[in-house]
């Protein structure tokens, strides 16, 4: 699981709970497999470094106050 799934967020200015729009920086390492014909198929990855850059709510936009809630807060 990486943070970005395990955090909760809440808009101070709205109290919106569930919907935001998160931006994220990731670093994947993944098995490109690829077919004798050029198709390409990943049949794995992992990510090895994830980073959430910015987090706006979808009702106030960058308007609103986004914090991140502790685990046992919701």
């Amino acid at each position: 699981m990486t943070d970005r799934e395990a955090s909760r967020y809440r808009c101070t200015s709205c109290g919106n709970l569930t919907r935001f729009d998160v931006t994220t920086t990731s670093t994947v390492r993944s098995f490109n497999h690829y077919t004798v014909g050029g198709e390409l198929t990943v049949e794995d990855s992992e990510v090895l470094a994830e980073r959430v850059d910015e987090v706006q709510c979808r009702w106030c936009g960058p308007s609103g106050a986004v914090e991140t809630l502790a685990p046992d807060a919701v």
